[in-house]
């Protein structure tokens, strides 16, 4: 039996973050461990510059976040950091399993931060299965990470931020994408990224859907069709795209099953993206020591899911009896960067959705 005083399952930027914090605050033994080789989550794919403010890394590119925060970690040495491992369960007495370094483990740790994110949707459709239809997050990997080209014409389903943005990485490095397909009436992601496409030629249909995809031992073409405003394809507006790539951004489901596991009160809620826990407004589930941040509590952005990492980070140290003198100032400022980075018709969509989550 390992113990420690916190165990934070996933190295994303809410992980990160909420060792970060935790350390901070006090607390002398931490362990981050992640599924991955790499520590980062997301960040490590994303090659744009990060809006928010200088707190968010505002106009830093995504992977070189990743970077400060994890050579913040490794210099800290309160920090034990897990990589290539798996949490497998949480069990009702607080003992959490995982798989490392090909060995099964048993950890007991005081207070435990879930970062375990989101997993990407997909979309039924006629052959969805063909070689050469990936998730968004799968092209970012490939072209990002280990700079590989998806393929040479791109049909993009789905026109939110990731949609948007993953796009306008492909014109970069000289993929054509053909069209940008949104099955809803208007854009969901920021305009300014929406122009970005626009400039570089690429029409955004929206209203439109995947009806089937064409190939024989990959994908070699995509009829698309309008929607009503059911979201019913409408017969006699097909059209037929030649492609080897469709790219689908249709939005993330949070990771929850292990605080299904450990018995955290969920809800579905719809704006947040699917089963969520409950929770009160420091992050603490209904399972006490048990904290959530970042996608698994609610999708958002990486700046969201970084704030979070901290406010959770905190509040599992405060759980723990360690004495933060300016912690309310802390709790405040993180509260305040999280009611800014929730702007907009997406932001209060967010906020009345958590406002359903908080217990």
């Amino acid at each position: 039996m390992i113990n420690t005083e916190l165990l934070i399952l996933g190295g994303g930027p809410a992980g990160l973050c909420a060792a970060i914090e935790a350390s901070e605050a006090g607390v002398k033994d931490i362990i981050v461990l992640d599924r991955n080789q790499e520590l980062g989550g997301q960040l490590v794919k994303q090659t744009h510059m990060f809006f928010g403010s200088e707190k968010q890394y505002a106009s830093t590119r995504g992977f070189d976040i990743a970077k400060i925060l994890i050579d913040k970690l490794k210099e800290d040495k309160n920090v034990k950091l897990w990589t290539d491992s798996t949490a497998l369960s949480i069990y009702e007495d607080g003992v959490i399993t995982a798989e490392h370094e090909g060995k099964y483990v048993k950890i007991k740790p005081k207070a435990t931060v879930v970062a375990t994110g989101a997993s990407e949707k997909t979309l039924a459709f006629s052959n969805n299965d063909l070689p050469g239809i990936f998730g968004a997050g799968a092209v970012q990997t490939l072209m990002n990470q280990y700079g590989v080209k998806p393929g040479d014409d791109v049909v993009m389903l789905g026109a939110g931020n990731i949609g948007l943005i993953v796009t306008y990485q492909m014109l970069q490095a000289g993929v054509n994408v053909k069209a940008i397909i949104e099955g809803a009436p208007t854009i969901g992601g920021y305009l300014v990224h929406a122009s970005k496409v626009r400039r570089m030629g690429v029409p955004i249909l929206t209203s439109h859907s995947v009806k089937e995809a064409h190939g024989t031992n990959n994908l070699e073409a995509v009829t698309i069709w309008q929607l009503n405003e059911k979201w019913e394809g409408i017969p006699g507006t097909e059209q037929k795209i030649e492609a080897d790539v469709l790219c689908i951004s249709v939005g993330l489901s949070p990771l929850g099953e292990l605080l299904f596991q450990a018995g955290c009160e969920m809800a579905f809620i719809p704006s947040l993206s699917g089963f969520v826990p409950k929770r009160d407004e420091n992050l603490a589930t209904t399972v006490p020591g048990i904290f959530v941040a970042g996608d698994v509590s609610g999708v958002e952005e990486a700046s969201s899911a970084m704030v979070g990492g901290r406010l959770a980070g905190l509040s599992a140290a405060l759980y723990l009896g360690h004495k933060v003198a300016d912690k309310d100032a802390r709790k405040a400022d993180y509260l305040e960067q999280l009611d800014s980075l929730r702007h907009g018709d997406v932001g209060k969509r967010i906020k009345d959705g958590i406002a359903q989550a908080t217990i």
